[in-house]
């Protein structure tokens, strides 16, 4: 086991046994706002409140080695079936290569379970991912089999509006016969503009065991039009010439609360 793999481990490991002593007040309920895990990378380390059932989309449009692409809708469901814990899947997406050279397809369907670690000393909220990409895709876009894959994401509220945040994954592929594991790291610094609106720059680095990494540059924010409803764009540039020249996304996201039987509406 490689010393980075390791690292990841101890990371996840932390977080997951960090769960024993998670507080459930410290989780969202119905009166919070939505939380999304749009439109940046890096996902949101809150969980949906028990009994929501929230739904974020997103249509991109990008460029890569020439070729035009669009992808939508980036459909991701959350439901809240317990305090502090979440079921997620990431619907299929579409991409279509409009111009230049590229292939187009479906992406896999993804289901995964979302623990909260919350509050943590600090006022740093974070949480643990378990999921897969089940093979059901276009095999020139999601690629063959099954793959599993690790995530924690986090966050820290700071003084003056400000807040940062970041999110370690370890993607596996295991069928992949040249690039079997790739981590990812983000780091994201926002600002709440208003109290509706708020900004964000954020950094993006996909790092394959046997490849050259890829890097981004992202940016962009949101405006709530309601306690549960947001819109949200982003633009990002490739840092270099193994990520997207440009993306380029929109976005709208929203919740419906009270599912359960004795849950607030």
């Amino acid at each position: 086991m490689s010393g980075r793999t390791l690292l990841i481990y101890l990371v996840l490991a932390w977080a997951v046994l960090g769960t024993v002593g998670a507080r459930a007040d410290g989780c969202p309920t119905a009166k919070d706002e939505i939380a999304s895990d749009r439109p940046d990378v890096t996902n949101s380390s809150l969980v949906v409140p028990v009994g929501s059932l929230q739904s974020e989309n997103g249509v991109n449009f990008s460029t890569r080695d020439g070729g035009q692409i669009i992808d939508g809708t980036n459909t991701r469901w959350r439901l809240g079936i317990a305090s502090c814990l979440e079921l997620l899947v990431d619907l299929p997406t579409y991409s279509t290569t409009v111009r230049g050279p590229g292939s187009s397809g479906f992406s896999d369907v993804s289901p995964a379970i979302k623990w909260q670690v919350s509050p943590i000393p600090g006022k740093v909220d974070s949480s643990v991912v378990f999921g897969v990409g089940l093979p059901t895709g276009t095999v020139d876009i999601a690629g063959r089999g099954a793959q599993p894959y690790l995530q924690m994401p986090w966050s820290w509220e700071l003084n003056g509006d400000w807040a940062v945040s970041g999110m370690l994954t370890e993607f596996f592929r295991p069928s992949d016969e040249i690039i079997r594991r790739t981590t990812e790291a983000t780091f994201a610094i926002e600002k709440n503009v208003t109290a509706k609106m708020s900004l964000f720059v954020e950094y993006v680095g996909d790092y394959p065991e046997t490849a050259n990494p890829s890097q981004l540059l992202n940016s962009g924010g949101l405006y709530r039009l309601s306690p549960t409803q947001q819109v949200d764009f982003h633009v990002a540039f490739g840092l270099n010439h193994n990520a997207p020249s440009y993306i380029v996304g929109i976005g709208y996201s929203f919740r419906f609360d009270g599912l359960f039987a004795g849950q607030p509406r």
